[in-house]
């Protein structure tokens, strides 16, 4: 699907943080001298927004930021990588795609009580 190393301030690629995805995971691989490789699947990822500083649009860079359920990963960040906004529309589609196919759906309002809202009994006069 992707790939992409992550980028000083200035869009050199000297840092030693790749990130990549196929279709139902994305990676993310760290370190020089000790590796560190985790992954999120696809489907755990909740909400996915971009932020581009100006230092970031200088260069053609940006961050995606995903809020994930992952245990490991939790909510982290994709920083400083080109084309950014495409990336995110890769990745947005991909999700929606796994989503559906472990119909997977996001409860997201979990924690209101119902009791809170008033029941409508169908009459707007009252």
């Amino acid at each position: 699907m992707w790939k992409e190393r992550k980028r000083l301030w200035c869009g050199l690629p000297w840092t030693f943080t790749v990130y990549s995805g196929d279709d139902q995971r994305l990676f993310v691989e760290s370190g020089f001298f000790n590796k560190n490789q985790d992954e999120c699947r696809l489907y755990r990822i909740l909400d996915i927004s971009v932020t581009r500083s100006f230092g970031q649009r200088l260069f053609g860079l940006g961050t995606i930021k995903l809020c994930t359920s992952d245990k490991t990963l939790g909510d982290f960040e994709i920083k400083n990588i080109r084309h950014v906004m495409q990336v995110k529309e890769e990745l947005s589609q991909s999700v929606e795609i796994m989503r559906d196919k472990k119909r997977v759906t996001s409860r997201e309002f979990l924690g209101h009580d119902e009791d809170e809202h008033e029941e409508f009994d169908g009459d707007y006069d009252n």
